[in-house]
């Protein structure tokens, strides 16, 4: 039994990874907890800054043995496990892996692997994983390019576990978030999310909080739409080739052949398959020995 599998065969992913970050002050931690079902690991300390009306179950961090240790307990009633912040985090986990002393070149790998581990493990318990972040700046020529505020040596192993990261800023009043990588900050979508969107406003005038949903309404369920939408055109696409396969079979001459070309166009094609049709149909033929009269729009015999 092979272990390989067609595109069409691969499983959905029903959980997200994502990251988001910007300055203080940007209401991150409350646009994180408008995820679905959120319990919050505050490694910070600063979940007194959210609104009471957004607060949500909270563990307080303070090493990283902790952090494991909730991993264990029973998490059923929740569907995203929110980190704030994913900086203090990895402090925590240096600590853990130098034993408080300063990470050597050698320790890198297992930092990493630390943090790698942990995303999965909240993966495999079918939860969502949001980090949230501060922001940093990187310069690249005159340019400067917001960032994640994390080590240079975990940064790419890191963003290469997330599906979502996303940069949230404010203009004005008006907070935005965008997950496509710019000239002026690192971005990832996976599954083209829109380039900006604005971040409803949840606490009003008074100071009352509103409904807090936009994580879970217009990013979360949007990926996991997007997922399901792609492998289900993988499947039509794979049923499509194999439908067309069965038909370059039946071509024995000219006559076959011409039919063929007649009925290509009723396939339901997808993507590709109308151009992987006429190379098929294009092999055949030369196979056959038949030649393609441009005048006539048909094949004949030589």
């Amino acid at each position: 039994m092979t272990l390989i599998r067609k595109p069409a065969q691969l499983e959905v992913p029903q959980t997200v990874k994502a990251m988001v970050y910007g300055q203080a002050g940007m209401g991150k931690s409350t646009f994180a907890l408008s995820s679905p079902g959120p319990l919050l690991l505050d490694f910070d300390g600063g979940v007194h800054r959210v609104n009471l009306g957004h607060q949500t179950d909270t563990v307080p961090i303070h090493n990283w043995q902790e952090a494991n240790e909730v991993l264990r307990e029973d998490l059923s009633s929740y569907k995203t496990i929110v980190v704030d912040t994913i900086g203090k985090m990895m402090d925590y986990i240096i600590l853990y892996v130098c034993r408080g002393g300063i990470p050597q070149r050698n320790d890198w790998g297992r930092i990493n692997q630390e943090f790698s581990n942990f995303t999965r493990n909240i993966s495999a318990l079918n939860k969502h994983v949001i980090y949230v972040a501060h922001r940093d700046v990187r310069k690249e020529s005159d340019d400067n390019v917001f960032i994640p505020a994390l080590r240079e040596k975990s940064y790419t192993a890191i963003v290469t576990e997330l599906d979502l990261l996303g940069y949230v800023e404010a203009k004005g009043k008006e907070r935005t978030v965008t997950f496509d990588p710019t000239s002026r900050n690192d971005g990832k979508n996976t599954c083209n999310l829109p380039g900006l969107m604005n971040i409803p406003t949840v606490v009003d005038a008074q100071g009352n909080a509103q409904p807090n949903t936009f994580f879970r309404t217009h990013i979360i369920e949007p990926y996991i739409a997007n997922q399901q939408k792609r492998v289900e055109l993988s499947r039509a696409y794979d049923a499509v080739i194999e439908e067309i396969k069965e038909n370059i079979l039946l071509i024995t001459d000219e006559l076959s052949a011409n039919d063929f070309i007649k009925r290509m166009i009723k396939f339901e094609h997808v993507g590709n398959s109308n151009v992987v049709a006429k190379n098929m149909l294009t092999s055949k033929a030369k196979e056959l020995g038949l030649r393609f009269n441009e005048e006539n729009k048909c094949y004949e015999n030589k």
